[in-house]
């Protein structure tokens, strides 16, 4: 066994990570845009839109940089890694129709500029586009894994939706939230990179883990930053979550701990959405102790996500996604 140093304390250079990738990178992105073109004009203006928003693809690049890591040398992955953003970009296009929000990444979301509609049937054309890209590649195994990966991902959104408005939400069902709408398809993206470079099935499983749990840091420290970023550097309006009345971890912490006054006023902010009584809630959430508890948990899942990789053989791919596990939580954006 490889173990893997702990060093969380070392600021995490994503940089340097995108560099490894980059090559690998220019082929998906070019293979995405090739693959959204469409006849339906509305089609080529919303994909054009998403595409123009940037992010930083880290779905489709934990894909390459895991088949790197399981010394994978074709180029299947290419498209693998196009399938899962075309499966993650119309699970954003839904989700912001739901949440009716008008700001992703710091532009107007697609609902907000064309409506839900169109936003809903795009969402749709990139899902089929992506079962038509799992058919091409023609393994049983591979799309057995995205198909149940999908409909996970489905169930997380129903999940999530049950709990809007809910205060009495547990942090067990938090967490069975983000499994199904987040880590799986982090998980998803890892295990078929370590498919792809035909890796035993032990070290297949720790990259799944890896990807598993990077997903939770991911999506906590995510979480967390609704309420300690602004506009500027999260790229959505502060307080989303809350105006939406989504009870994250942040806010379930702080229940545990609010006395009665801060209480009903916690409890009424998820039930009833909104943000009259923002800075008040925010002051309750830091003076509860919620944000270390939510940081200390993202933290311990990235530190999980890191020990995970120790099964793989050492290499810069596999040193890359070790730096993926502390950028998780060391982002500020």
């Amino acid at each position: 066994m490889n173990s893997m140093p702990a060093d969380a304390t070392r600021p995490a250079d994503f940089a340097q990570v995108r560099d490894l990738a980059a090559p690998d990178m220019q082929r998906v992105d070019a293979l995405i845009r090739r693959r959204l073109s469409s006849d339906v004009v509305l089609i080529n203006q919303i994909a054009d839109h998403i595409i123009a928003s940037g992010g930083k693809r880290l779905r489709p690049m934990l894909h390459v940089l895991a088949a790197g890591a399981a010394g994978y040398r074709g180029e299947r992955h290419t498209k693998l890694a196009a399938i899962i953003e075309f499966i993650h970009t119309s699970t954003l296009l839904h989700d912001d129709v739901v949440d009716e929000s008008d700001l992703r990444r710091g532009r107007k979301t697609a609902n907000a500029l064309w409506g839900n509609a169109a936003s809903v049937l795009v969402g749709d054309f990139l899902y089929s586009r992506s079962f038509q890209l799992m058919v091409e590649l023609d393994d049983m195994r591979i799309m057995r894994i995205l198909a149940d990966t999908t409909n996970t991902i489905a169930e997380g959104e129903v999940l999530q939706l049950l709990n809007i408005g809910n205060a009495d939400v547990s942090e067990a069902a938090y967490l069975a939230v983000i499994e199904r709408k987040t880590a799986v398809l982090f998980a998803a993206a890892t295990e078929l990179g370590g498919i792809l470079g035909g890796l035993p099935e032990d070290q297949v499983a720790a990259l799944r883990h890896y990807g598993m749990e990077l997903g939770y840091a991911f999506q906590i420290a995510d979480d967390l930053l609704d309420y300690t970023s602004d506009a500027g550097t999260l790229g959505k309006n502060i307080g989303d979550d809350l105006a939406e009345g989504k009870p994250t971890l942040p806010l379930i912490y702080a229940l545990e701990k609010a006395n009665p006054e801060q209480a009903q006023s916690l409890r009424h902010a998820i039930e009833h959405g909104g943000l009259d009584s923002l800075d008040r809630i925010i002051a309750s959430i830091r003076d509860s102790g919620a944000l270390e508890r939510t940081r200390e948990r993202a933290l311990r899942h990235a530190r999980a996500a890191r020990a995970a990789l120790a099964t793989l053989p050492p290499s810069a791919h596999r040193d890359a996604l070790a730096t993926l596990a502390d950028y998780s939580v060391q982002r500020t954006f």
